[in-house]
Order: structure tokens, then C-alpha cells, then sequence
């Protein structure tokens, strides 16, 4: 036997079933990028998806092919094409007609020939008109007797797909059939209406009408839905024509269809219509081509566009609770092939491993969040960024050189005392005993006052109180995303290298409120009038009090001089230019921040006037700096000057 012969190409199945699969940390940096910036998660992670990333289509460039294929379908031709077929087949009815007239002399021939002349302009009356003409002429009898054929096909083929060719040259048997399945149709759906349908009766239904559906659909809700699909289109083709049009064309479908056939036809439309209320039932389309379209071939066209309008907005993802998870594949796959279904896929896959592995979290209104792991990675991204702009020799510890119980080696030792938590130094330790007692047969023996321990920097904690501008007036002065990247830095510094400091952030506009890293990851600036930075400092305050033995740093970043205070009954009040009240009351929480140790330094982020003079007079009755950094080097500016502070006066 010989051996099977077997061969090997590229794979073209969409994208490779043996690539790597996509790095969600790659994912997530990008999405911190974003939020860094200024923008929340769900900003974010709708950014990723459509851009892309690593090769892989995002939702944008997947919609600017839907478009292509939109334009594309609406240059297939114009909506009358039944009707320019129609009024085609009557002129050729009519000239064959006056040819066999013209040689008889009689005057019977003379009244036919009046009777074609006076015939109405509109084509559908004209069609009703000669019902009852003898024609004399078989080309003319048999041209306009294919406009009746023409219609009925026609008219089926906008409700179902494929009966143009089906029924053509159809006879009696034919038609009656068609009946007979519309009123096993209706029946089946009147049923299901009532909620007495089941699948066994769709069985028998498909066993006996399956030929005039090619799809073969499985179940009677996959039928509604291709039937009713059509059938919403074919309504937009008739709403799509003029009123002469839409008229002439109605007229001429009802004299191509007994009694019976209309009445199912119609009772078919309803049923469809209470089905499927959420299709579009109505609308209008412009279409460019320059051949005119039959109404079955119309009606797939407009179909192929609300399916191609139904893609691009799932694509868009611009609506209240969008999701991957609301795209159709089928619909990508029919739209834009294999290999779009395999992209669409793939995001759909980033946004579910994000959440699946817990950087990405809903709140109970279900918006997106990053979760505390997702805002550590974001944070040491954002000190990162903050760092490589810091001169090496600027970044120094500060910490206060002691034998303390805590903190970094020094490199020195000493002798070990009773109660001390030190680490041993275990070389200096035995090489004590060995000068000691000198050499010996019978090893190393250790006392006392041999050991000695290790000797580290004792630090100094500190309590932080960063005060970070929410106005409106950031976001439109661009400096939010830098405020933002600010604060995750400096918390991610405390957090991992100093914690034993404690931080807090605190948000103020109109109101002040303290902000865990995950709300201020997700956070935008508030579009709310008002700087109350009383508020603030009276938070800050709070935060201080806490923490008596820390010492005190609060560090201040703002656009705008204070415009709001809280009232005795608790509501801020906001006023701009600000009220003396408002001064007033913030300068009062000054001094009470002042009494507890704390220095307020305060980075400027504009140099308006009022702010200038309000934190001049700020510094001169705290004795804090004032800074007024370029906003890209703010972190730089905020997490030095906590470095600096941290040390504060305990620690000289």
C-alpha cells in the first residue's frame, strides 16, 4: 500500500491557533498609560479596544471596514428597479399591440387603438386597466401577463429569500403550495403568540415546507428572525420610495395576488411585526447605484445594511452598558470574514481576562474599576516615570543615620546590649571569640561580650496629607492626568518603601473627600463649580490627629485660589470671586494645621494673580514653600519635597 500523501500550507483559518496568547499585563500597562493621563478604566479599556494592540485589530479599524461595506451595498442600485421592469414589460405589451393593429383597416382596430392611447399615465392603473383587453398580439399577451408573474415573484421574494427563481414559470400546484405554507406558517405562529407552540410543530412545519427555506433553520426562533429581518427591510423599501412610487407599487403588488395570497401575506407581516417590535419597521434609504433592483433583491440590499448599521454600532460601543458580548459573530463573519471574528474574539477575550484575573472590578452600578493589585502596578508605573526624571542625587532617603531597629543597613556594627533587635553580624561575632581565646584544639567558644549586631538607619515616620485640585478647571487647563499620576506615585512610594509613613489623599472641588488609590485610578475631574480647600484642610486635619507621634507633611496641588467654604450647616457655598468669608475660614484652618507642626507647601499649577497672592499670604502664616513646577515635572516636584519633608524637624 502506498503511503497517503499529505500537504502543507499557511494557515488561513483567521489568526493562528498555535500563537501565544495575549499578555493581559501588556493590556494593563496600556490601560495605566491611559488612566495616568487622566482617563478612567472604562475610558481606558474602551481605547485599548479600539486601537489594538501586538497585531491585533481594534474596533475602530474593524468599523472602517463595516463602512467600506456600506457604501459598498448602498451602490448596488435604486429601489424601483420592480417598478422600471414593470412599466419596461407594458411598453413592450403596448408596441406589440399597435404593430398587430396597424395593417387592419377596420374600425374595431381604430377604438383599440384609442383604448391603448387613453390608457392613465400612472403605470399601476394602467396594468388594472387591461385586465379585461383581448390582446391580439401573443408577444403582447405574453409580456403582459409575465408583469402579474413578475410582481407575485417578486413580492415573495422580499418575504423570503430565493423565491424569484423558485417560482418561476410557476404553475397552479406552485402557488397553492405557497399558500398552504403560509397558512401553516401563520397558524404556527398564532400559536407561539399564545404560547402553545412546540418544537415538535416546527419539525413537521420544516418536513413539509423546508424547501422554501435554504437556511434551514433549527429552531422557530431562528425562523422569526430571519422572516421578520426581511420582512422590517422590505418595509424601509417601500417607506424608501417616493409617495407616487410607494403608491404605484402598492397598487400593483395587490392586483398580482389573489385574495387569499394578500390576506395571508398581510396576516404574515403582523405576526412578524409583534414578534420582533425592537427591528427597525420604518426609515429611509438612499441608495447611488444607477441599475434599478427588484424588490427581493432591494429588500436583501437594505437588509445587508440594517445588519451591517446593527454591526457598526456593537463595533462603536458608545451606548449605556455596551459590551463585546452585545457583537454578533455571525454578523462579523457575514460583514468581514473569518478573520475578524477570530480579532473580535481576541478583545473580547482581554476584556473578560481582566476581570477574570482581578485588575479590573464593577462597582455596584456595574462601571468599570481597577482593583487595588491593577492601581500597585499603575502606581510603581507612575513612580517609575516620576524617578527617571529625578537627578540621581536627588534621591536620597533623608533618613535619620541612628542605631535604630528598623530600616537599612549601614554597613557599621557594635556591641550587642541587652534588648537590642538587631540582626547579628555573625562574622564580626566569631572573629571576637577567635582574638579572644586565641587558638585552640578544641574550637571556637562565644561569649557575651563577643556579639556584636548589625547596625541600621533608624527612620523617621511620617503622616502625608496630599491635596490634590479636582475643579473643572484642571481638566481644562490639562493638568488633571498629571495631578492624578502625581498622587499614585507618591502613594506607591510611601506604600512600598516607606510603610511606616502613613498617606492620604484627599480630592477637593466644591467638597473635599478622602480618596482610596482604586477611586482616584477611576476618577475624573469633577465638572462641579468651586475650590473649597477649607474643606480640605480641615480632612487633612483629621488625618494628622491620627497620627501625633508622625511627622506632619501636607502638600498642596492646585490651579485656583480657594471660591468655596462650608457653612455652619454644612453645604459648601461658592462665590467668584471668593466671598471674605471663604478666605477667612480657609486661613483659619491654616492656622490650625500650622499648630499641629505641619509646614503646608503648596504647588502652583497657574500663575493667576489671586492664587499667586493667596498663596504668598498662605506661606507667610504657615511657613511652607511655595512651588509653580511645569505641570509635566509636578511629580518630580511633589514626591522630592515629601522626601525632603519626611525627615522634618524631629530628624535634625
Amino acid at each position: 500500500m502506498s503511503a497517503r500523501a499529505y500537504r502543507y500550507g499557511s494557515w488561513s483559518g483567521g489568526r493562528d491557533p498555535l500563537e501565544p496568547p495575549y499578555d493581559v499585563a501588556s493590556a494593563l500597562d496600556s490601560i495605566g498609560e491611559q488612566v495616568l493621563d487622566g482617563a478612567s478604566p472604562r475610558q481606558a479599556l474602551r481605547d485599548l479596544l479600539r486601537k489594538g494592540a501586538d497585531g491585533l485589530r481594534g474596533l475602530d479599524d474593524l468599523r472602517r471596514q463595516v463602512a467600506k461595506r456600506q457604501r459598498q451595498a448602498r451602490q448596488k442600485g435604486q429601489l424601483d428597479g420592480t417598478l422600471q421592469e414593470v412599466r419596461e414589460l407594458l411598453e413592450k405589451a403596448l408596441e406589440a399591440e399597435r404593430r398587430e393593429l396597424f395593417p387592419d383597416p377596420s374600425d374595431a382596430a381604430r377604438m383599440r387603438e384609442l383604448e391603448l392611447d387613453t390608457l392613465p399615465t400612472d403605470t399601476a392603473r394602467a396594468v388594472q386597466a387591461l385586465k379585461p383587453y383581448d390582446w391580439r398580439s401573443a408577444q403582447a399577451r405574453e409580456a403582459y401577463e409575465q408583469i402579474d408573474d413578475l410582481l407575485r415573484r417578486e413580492v415573495l421574494d422580499s418575504q423570503f429569500k430565493g423565491m424569484k427563481q423558485a417560482l418561476q414559470n410557476a404553475s397552479p400546484q406552485d402557488v397553492q403550495a405557497v399558500k398552504d405554507m403560509l397558512a401553516d406558517l401563520n397558524t404556527m405562529l398564532e400559536a407561539d403568540a399564545r404560547g402553545e407552540h412546540t418544537q415538535e410543530a416546527f419539525d413537521r412545519f420544516m418536513a413539509e415546507h423546508g424547501e422554501f427555506f435554504p437556511s434551514s433553520p433549527e429552531t422557530l426562533e431562528e425562523l422569526v428572525d430571519d422572516l421578520a429581518r426581511r420582512a422590517a427591510a422590505q418595509q424601509r423599501l417601500m417607506d424608501s420610495l417616493t409617495p407616487q412610487q410607494r403608491q404605484e407599487l402598492g397598487e400593483l403588488m395587490q392586483g398580482a395576488m389573489d385574495l387569499d395570497l394578500q390576506a395571508q401575506m398581510a396576516q404574515l407581516g403582523d405576526l412578524l411585526r409583534n414578534a420582533r417590535p425592537d427591528l427597525p419597521w420604518g426609515g429611509r434609504e438612499r441608495m447611488r447605484g444607477e441599475q434599478g433592483m427588484g424588490m427581493g433583491d432591494a429588500t436583501t440590499a437594505l437588509e445587508e445594511l440594517a445588519d451591517l448599521d446593527d454591526l457598526e454600532a456593537a463595533l462603536g460601543q458608545d451606548y449605556p452598558g455596551a459590551s463585546l458580548d452585545d457583537v454578533d459573530e455571525a454578523a462579523v463573519q457575514r460583514a468581514l470574514g473569518r478573520g475578524a471574528v477570530d480579532d473580535v474574539a481576541a478583545l473580547r477575550r482581554i476584556e473578560r481576562e481582566l476581570l477574570e484575573q482581578g485588575y479590573l472590578v464593577r462597582d455596584g452600578q456595574g462601571r468599570l474599576e481597577l482593583s487595588p493589585r491593577a492601581v500597585r502596578r499603575v502606581g510603581a508605573t507612575a513612580l517609575r516615570k516620576v524617578f527617571s526624571k529625578l537627578e540621581a542625587g536627588g534621591r536620597g532617603g533623608h533618613d535619620v543615620q541612628d542605631a535604630g531597629a528598623a530600616g537599612e543597613t549601614t554597613g557599621a556594627s557594635r556591641a550587642w546590649q541587652f534588648g537590642d533587635e538587631q540582626p547579628l553580624d555573625v562574622v564580626r561575632t566569631v572573629r571576637n571569640a577567635v582574638l579572644r581565646a586565641g587558638r585552640s584544639d578544641t574550637g571556637v567558644r562565644l561569649h557575651v561580650e563577643d556579639f556584636e549586631v548589625v547596625e541600621t538607619e533608624r527612620r523617621t515616620s511620617a503622616a502625608v496629607a496630599l491635596l490634590v485640585d479636582l475643579s473643572f478647571s484642571m481638566e481644562l487647563r490639562g493638568t488633571w492626568g498629571t495631578a492624578k499620576q502625581t498622587a499614585l506615585a507618591l502613594h506607591s512610594l510611601v506604600t512600598t518603601k516607606y510603610p511606616q509613613d502613613s498617606i492620604e489623599i484627599i480630592g477637593f472641588s466644591d467638597y473635599a473627600q478622602v480618596l482610596t488609590p482604586e477611586r482616584l485610578a477611576g476618577l475624573d475631574a469633577q465638572r462641579v463649580q468651586g475650590t473649597n480647600f477649607q474643606h480640605a484642610l480641615v480632612l487633612a486635619g483629621r488625618h494628622l490627629g491620627k497620627h501625633p507621634d508622625s511627622e506632619p507633611v501636607v502638600l498642596v496641588v492646585t490651579d485656583g485660589e480657594p471660591t468655596a467654604h462650608l457653612t455652619r450647616s454644612g453645604y459648601a457655598e461658592f462665590c467668584w470671586p471668593p466671598l471674605p468669608e471663604t478666605l477667612e475660614l480657609t486661613m483659619a484652618e491654616v492656622e490650625r494645621v500650622t499648630r499641629r507642626g505641619a509646614t503646608i507647601n503648596v504647588f502652583m499649577l497657574d500663575d493667576e494673580p489671586r492664587l499667586v497672592e493667596f498663596v504668598e499670604h498662605l506661606a507667610a502664616r504657615n511657613g511652607g514653600r511655595v512651588f509653580s513646577p511645569d505641570p509635566d515635572r509636578l511629580g518630580e516636584y511633589v514626591v522630592s519635597d515629601y522626601l525632603r519633608a519626611r525627615r522634618g524637624r524631629r530628624g535634625r
